[in-house]
């Protein structure tokens, strides 16, 4: 009934989210401590597997093989409280295809609002009824519910699926969630990093790409200000602005700001820094975070110039992100 009535995500809601996001986007680094996060705020092992063998109907075979992957490596190391949960059984739908269909249809008709049929390709259409929303759906590990919020979270993660994401953000509530909670949820992935949720354009490749570790991006925003957008664990080399003050302004995501001998900043949405002239600094992304500034350049002398210095190496960066 949490899930039905909820006003505001549970962990457990909040674990199955972030493992739905993560493998959707392939990012299996990230995806390892969120599956552990996810398995101690009580997500059941058989619940990620339903989740995980779900989304390939959404992301893929690979990404779906990979995400059980992780999860079977993180239970070399399986710890007390991690639970099971309900013994898995096969689907009485799976050795009947007209049973299969018959609860496609009910349970996409349901999703959709109305009856729905994609006369334009019928494969699509059949597949989609006996197979997605009617083998899959048979499993009884995930209710209808939670499985429109790892559905939601998924696409969230994905670029170019804005139509399928907002259907499914009706279909979450036609399914049983609050209309709060998916509200809730998609917030809830953009403010904790898990997808980029701007209304500042990300821009193209950053041509200043190789002054960075990881992949950044860059737009013009006009007026001499730059949006610069970090990719998780992204960060740029230390540098040195000589002759002008460069102005940092958070907004969107998480990140940090160092000072060459002085402890590290951290920048969430609003912050605001004024890097001096001649003070050796880097900054980037957090590691489990994507992290978008605007940044532009003020009291600038003649003469003035970037000077790219070492990269930030791994050691001094992890340190940051414990």
């Amino acid at each position: 009934m949490a899930t039905v009535n909820g006003t505001t995500l549970t962990e457990r809601q909040k674990g199955l989210a972030a493992c739905a996001c993560l493998m959707a986007q392939g990012d299996m680094e990230r995806l390892e401590p969120a599956v552990r996060m996810a398995l101690d705020n009580g997500v059941t092992i058989n619940e990620l597997k339903e989740a995980f063998s779900q989304l390939y109907a959404y992301t893929g075979f690979p990404r779906s093989l990979n995400a059980l992957g992780v999860l079977n490596k993180v239970l070399e190391n399986k710890q007390p409280n991690w639970k099971e949960g309900k013994p898995w059984t096969r689907p009485a739908e799976w050795d009947d295809a007209r049973k299969a269909y018959e609860l496609g249809v009910k349970n996409q008709t349901q999703l959709s609002g109305r009856p729905f049929d994609y006369d334009f390709c019928p494969q699509d259409d059949y597949y989609l009824k006996a197979h997605l929303f009617g083998d899959i759906f048979a499993g009884d590990q995930l209710s209808a519910a939670d499985r429109e919020i790892v559905t939601v979270a998924a696409l969230s993660g994905l670029e170019g699926v804005a139509p399928q994401l907002a259907a499914h953000k009706q279909g979450a509530v036609n399914m049983g969630n609050s209309q709060q909670l998916v509200d809730e949820l998609t917030a809830w992935l953009g403010n904790e990093g898990y997808t980029l949720q701007s209304k500042w354009p990300k821009g193209e490749p950053n041509p200043y790409g190789k002054y960075f570790i990881g992949k950044s991006y860059l737009a013009d925003v006009g007026g001499g200000v730059m949006n610069v957008t970090f990719e998780p664990r992204c960060r740029n080399n230390w540098h040195t602005h000589h002759k002008q003050v460069q102005v940092l302004i958070c907004v969107a995501g998480r990140g940090w700001y160092q000072e060459w001998g002085k402890g590290p900043v951290e920048m969430t949405p609003g912050t605001v820094i004024a890097v001096p002239a001649e003070v050796k600094h880097w900054h980037g992304a957090q590691k489990d975070s994507w992290f978008q500034h605007l940044t532009y350049h003020k009291d600038v002398q003649q003469d003035a110039s970037n000077e790219w210095l070492e990269p930030v190496d791994d050691t001094t960066y992890n340190a940051l992100n414990k």
